[in-house]
């Protein structure tokens, strides 16, 4: 991987949660690029596998190991295997989660007409749907944290890089249960790094922007491949005109992670976003 900010993280055990994924896998690479002992750990072992191969083949460690962050026996055991293969953990990165159709409502606003139609709207949300997300997101975050962290007490240099969003700013429309969760991980970000203030560990997070990925697939594109009216919408409320790149969080990433570069930097999330969350819409 070429990256133009490469801190040296030589001896440094990285844990990647949701590490399959096209920006944790990113992640995962660039801090194996920097030297770090690297584990991808995602529900799914052959996307795990996958990233695993690729930093090998470019010269990295890493292995991959199969991890649900909401279970805590696999959580369990995903530590005790990085433990025997890399040993402690230096930097965790929290990048599991996401958002799921059937917690998303199909329109941006509430007409009354829409209570005569097969519309899903806010008053069609099951409480299993919204706790799912919530708990994918938060909860996901919660548990990794605390087993992970076990290793950091006490011991220099190390770091929890969160994942938040442009929901924990301002709330997007369609997707209240992923917007109340990221805004939970942005708070969390705050408390952990409080929580942990005096024991050595650092914790962050990254807040991107627009990005188009797998998971939002379905919200920006047509079946056709051409750009839907939200996809419009995100373009039009962001400066920079465009979507981000997933390399493009690499910078930011490894200044959180490098503790040389940020050791006097904890409690906050840096948005990663083109300028929208800077932007009026005036």
């Amino acid at each position: 991987m070429n990256i133009s900010i490469k801190p040296d993280l030589s001896g440094k055990v990285a844990a990647v949660t949701g590490g399959g994924g096209v920006l944790c896998s990113e992640f995962a690479k660039a801090l194996a690029a920097c030297g770090a002992k690297t584990a991808v750990l995602d529900r799914t072992l052959s996307k795990a596998e996958e990233v695993a191969a690729a930093i090998c083949a470019d010269g990295g460690q890493a292995i991959a190991v199969q991890m649900n962050v909401l279970e805590k026996d696999s959580i369990k055991a995903a530590h005790e295997e990085v433990l025997k293969q890399f040993g402690k953990c230096d930097i965790l990165i929290n990048g599991a989660g996401g958002n799921h159709p059937s917690a998303t409502t199909q329109n941006e606003y509430f007409q009354m007409e829409d209570l005569d139609t097969d519309t899903r709207t806010f008053f069609d949300l099951n409480e299993e749907d919204v706790q799912f997300v919530f708990n994918l997101n938060y909860t996901g975050t919660l548990l990794p944290t605390q087993e992970f962290a076990k290793d950091m007490v006490g011991r220099k240099g190390c770091t929890i890089i969160n994942v938040s969003s442009m929901n924990a700013y301002s709330p997007l429309t369609k997707i209240p249960a992923y917007s109340g969760a990221k805004a939970a991980i942005s708070n969390f970000t705050q408390w952990l790094a409080v929580h942990f203030s005096k024991v050595g560990i650092r914790v962050n997070a990254i807040a991107p922007g627009f990005f188009s990925t797998a998971q939002n697939k379905s919200l920006l594109w047509s079946e056709d491949g051409t750009p839907t009216a939200r996809t419009n919408k995100i373009l039009n409320a962001t400066p920079m005109g465009r979507f981000g790149e997933p390399d493009e969080l690499l910078g930011t990433l490894l200044y959180l992670a490098d503790d040389k570069s940020s050791s006097f930097v904890t409690g906050i999330v840096i948005p990663v976003d083109g300028g929208f969350s800077a932007y009026s819409g005036v």
